[in-house]
């Protein structure tokens, strides 16, 4: 592999034995490399045991398994999205391709529009735009295909402001990149790379956090056909296809299948349906302060979010923090006794059972201490009373005594008076 590895393309897989994930990704990775070499593919299609060959996972940044690599020549490029057969192999072919591939005629330009649904292109010839378009796409490549024409292939109705240009093609029409509006041209097309309104699941969620945009959501039940839900999402997505010129650069639209990722995301139960507006940079949330009843409503909030006056909600200040941990635990917890009540009782049960004998036990050991330190002191005062005034004979004894002493004297005193008396 190390002497190889240089020559070849190769996509691997790094895994671990007793990772279930890998394990379920087994099958799919069998399926990718049959089609990848019936197809004729340059890319070599491998796995590697990352705990055997720790030295070669640590050499290539491997810290979670498993992790799908294409290693071309000195770069190695992750792969982050789904783990089905035809995105895995969509992959493989975008990145061990060229990274500008040119469109010489109309025809190409049309049949690769129909095939993208988001598509890049650079107008133009050599300059100092097209190499900071050559250095974006070697980075961003793993995410979107890029391509480079000349001004006569696009279509008629496409007009540039001035060449050479970058434009991005999708949602029926077109957007031209401009410096000093959109700002660093990596970052505008890191934004620019998905359609202005998706489905969203927890995976899109997790990409649509490096755009910046605000998340513009209907989160709804897909098998629910009532009027309520059907509206919302329609609303959601005239906005997105009505105003893409005044929020594209701001928001992105799309709608959600339940809402159990929300509530795990803003740790709250929302109830469905419902709009919520998402900052996924830094976990805030905003929620209409009335009810959504058209797009004018919907706009108007949109507009609430822009200049300041909607509240915000979340956030990851430390209150926040301490009840993310107290809520992640809290469903960790449920969804052990959820999937598995014997495992739950075992893995708390036990441990919360040995900390209340121990605790009894000290409890114990700390009242039997104070009885016997009581007694202890009672003793001891007993013993100096005894010390200090002497046992009971002996105080009789000292009386007796006392009495006899005075006794004699009286005699002595009668002794006395008889002999002055004769």
């Amino acid at each position: 592999f190390k002497e190889n590895r240089k020559d070849d393309i190769w996509l691997v897989d790094f895994y671990a034995p007793w990772c279930g994930h890998c394990k379920k990704l087994e099958p799919v990775w069998n399926e990718v490399g049959i089609e990848m070499k019936s197809m004729g593919s340059p890319v070599k299609v491998g796995k590697m045991d990352a705990t055997s060959f720790s030295s070669i996972a640590s050499e290539f940044g491997v810290r979670g398994y498993p992790t799908i690599k294409l290693l071309k020549g000195d770069l190695a490029y992750n792969y982050r999205g789904p783990r089905t057969k035809d995105d895995i192999i969509e992959f493989a072919n975008r990145v061990a391709g060229p990274l500008i591939r040119p469109l010489p005629s109309q025809h190409m330009f049309e049949h690769v529009q129909k095939r993208h649904r988001v598509l890049f292109v650079y107008v133009g010839g050599e300059s100092p735009l097209k190499e900071k378009y050559i250095e974006v796409a070697s980075e961003l490549i793993v995410y979107t295909y890029f391509f480079s024409a000349s001004e006569d292939v696009l279509p008629e109705y496409v007009t540039l402001p001035e060449m050479p240009a970058v434009v991005v093609f999708k949602d029926g029409t077109y957007f031209v990149y401009d410096e000093y509006e959109d700002g660093d041209l990596s970052s505008w097309i890191n934004r620019e790379r998905f359609q202005g309104y998706l489905h969203v699941d927890g995976f899109t969620l997790y990409e649509l956090g490096d755009t910046g945009k605000l998340l513009a959501i209907a989160v709804i039940d897909d098998k629910n056909s009532s009027v309520e839900h059907t509206r919302l999402k329609s609303i959601i997505q005239e906005v997105a296809r009505d105003y893409r010129d005044h929020f594209h650069r701001d928001f992105q639209f799309g709608h959600m299948d339940g809402n159990d990722y929300i509530n795990s995301l803003l740790m709250d139960d929302l109830t469905i349906p419902t709009i919520v507006v998402l900052n996924t940079s830094n976990q805030q949330y905003f929620l209409p302060d009335r009810h959504i009843e058209n797009t004018e409503d919907m706009v108007q909030f949109i507009n609430n979010i822009l200049d300041g006056t909607a509240e915000a909600q979340g956030g990851d200040g430390l209150l926040q923090r301490i009840k993310r941990i107290i809520y992640d635990a809290k469903s960790t917890v449920m969804s052990v006794f959820k999937s598995s009540p014997l495992l739950g009782c075992f893995l708390f049960g036990l441990p919360l059972g040995v900390i209340s004998i121990m605790c009894y036990g000290i409890c114990t050991a700390d009242t039997d201490g104070g009885v016997d330190e009581h007694e202890g002191i009672k003793k001891e005062n007993g013993d100096r009373e005894l010390t200090d005034e002497g046992s009971e004979e002996e105080q009789e004894e000292e009386k007796n005594g006392r009495y006899t002493e005075l006794s004699d004297e009286e005699l002595k005193q009668k002794d006395i008076m008889e002999k002055k008396k004769d």
